[in-house]
């Protein structure tokens, strides 16, 4: 793990070209306010920024450079608040072919505003330039009505729901080893749009009873999806089931800190072990931690020297543990 401190701008240029796997970029958010971990303290920053382009100059040099040490199928994240993600959208646009926004809702409602709306949702930037960058499928919880309302099924494994085996018209595949007839007990499909699976993989389910065949003589057959083996639901771009700080049970230590959880969620989607994380403005190290835990390299680089003693200080008793 290597921290840095001073100015991102700068020290991206000393980077290794292609040598990081996935950016987390949490920039200052724009908000003209100042930030204090307490009343009274001298430990945090001011997000004050006179014009929106001395804002850009901040941000955007990040930006431009992470291009070139991100490898081909690597990610940048750009976190922002909701209220404030035109710019950072823009430029987002800007220097990457693709960028899907991820919402998180961070906490519930405000129940000290009275004049406006709470502000309660974030958004992520997933940027790449490339249609497929290296991903890894993560799982959110079940909901309750989820988990009532889909696992309405049971065997003698247990409760089950149902999965899709075979394509839909929007879907229809054009591969031909995907359009064959298979036959169950006197009964035989052949799906107009094909299956999603080969029928070696079929077969193999079928033997091990992981197939539901319905009574409806026209229905079609349904992969079962057992709730005790379920690792939860594969994740939406909608995060509601992450709390900020302020709700969980993580010691703040840095004003805008961000929760483990979240930043794992990101290093784990998007790298795979030994791969390397950069966080360009590493406030109190959050993502080293996540990266620690989830086995990999991170780079954090920091302009604020309290916040550098938070990282090392962090880093060190939380690798002791």
């Amino acid at each position: 793990m290597i921290v840095r401190e001073g100015d991102a701008r700068q020290l991206i240029k000393e980077l290794d070209a292609s040598s990081i796997d996935a950016v987390y970029f949490d920039p200052p958010f724009n908000t003209g306010r100042k930030f204090r971990l307490v009343p009274n303290s001298n430990l945090g920053f001011d997000d004050i920024h006179p014009t929106d382009q001395e804002y850009i100059n901040l941000i955007e040099p990040v930006l431009e450079q992470s291009k070139n040490y991100l490898k081909k199928e690597g990610s940048f994240f750009f976190h922002i608040s909701a209220e404030e993600m035109m710019i950072p959208h823009m430029l987002c646009l800007k220097y990457f072919k693709k960028v899907q926004p991820i919402f998180w809702n961070r906490s519930r409602s405000k129940n000290n505003v009275k004049n406006k709306l709470g502000s309660v949702v974030d958004v992520l930037f997933w940027c790449s330039n490339v249609d497929k960058p290296k991903f890894n499928l993560v799982y959110q919880p079940l909901d309750s009505y989820y988990a009532e309302n889909s696992y309405k099924n049971t065997d003698s494994r247990g409760n089950y729901a149902l999965g899709h085996i075979v394509y839909s018209r929007t879907q229809a595949t054009q591969n031909q080893d995907r359009h064959y007839t298979f036959s169950h007990n006197g009964r035989s499909w052949k799906p107009e749009y094909g299956w999603r699976l080969d029928k070696k993989d079929l077969d193999k389910l079928v033997s091990e009873n992981r197939i539901h065949f319905p009574k409806t003589e026209k229905a079609k057959p349904y992969r079962k999806i057992y709730m005790h083996e379920s690792s939860g639901k594969p994740c939406t771009n909608l995060w509601d089931d992450l709390h900020s700080i302020a709700m969980g049970s993580e010691l703040r230590k840095y004003p805008t800190q961000k929760p483990i959880s979240l930043i794992q969620r990101v290093i784990e989607m998007s790298t795979n072990e030994g791969d390397t994380i950069l966080d360009p403005m590493a406030g109190s190290g959050t993502t080293g931690l996540a990266a620690h835990i989830s086995n990999r390299k991170c780079i954090m680089f920091e302009n604020n020297r309290d916040a550098v003693n938070i990282i090392k200080e962090n880093i060190e008793s939380f690798i002791k543990m």
